[in-house]
């Protein structure tokens, strides 16, 4: 079911000063920019050799459960994010956020473990072209 990481999540209450400081950090500039409401809402960097993602939200839209406050969501890339989050939910877990189209290629849900962690599930196109790029079966 999880084919391997693909984003990580962080939350600021100012996304674009996280921007900046994790633009000096890892020495490159945010591939995607998304406002909300006519500000900045979410960054996302490509890192590393396999061009990990390390994505930026405003903590607006993190939520008020105590389990998120520090609003970390490790997303695990799967071929069909419905399905995923369907079993997810039948084996026990309940929801975080429903399954949502982020833009075209990309679409998440996440969940809260039954142990009170947050699970969050993705179709990422970029994964995709990652793994197309490589010898990956």
């Amino acid at each position: 079911m999880l084919r391997g990481l693909t984003t990580i999540t962080y939350s600021a209450d100012d996304v674009d000063s996280a921007a900046q400081w994790y633009q000096k950090v890892l020495g490159v500039e945010p591939y995607f920019r998304k406002e909300f409401g006519g500000a900045l809402a979410y960054v996302e960097f490509r890192i590393g050799d396999y061009s990990h993602e390390l994505g930026i939200l405003d903590r607006r839209y993190v939520g008020d459960t105590p389990a998120v406050q520090g609003g970390t969501v490790a997303y695990w890339a799967v071929d069909d994010v419905q399905t995923a989050y369907e079993r997810l939910l039948a084996l026990g877990a309940s929801s975080h956020t429903p399954v949502t189209e982020q833009g075209p290629g990309f679409v998440t849900a996440s969940v809260f473990d039954p142990f009170g962690n947050v699970l969050g599930v993705m179709e990422n196109a970029h994964y995709e072209e990652v793994l197309a790029g490589r010898d990956v079966a």
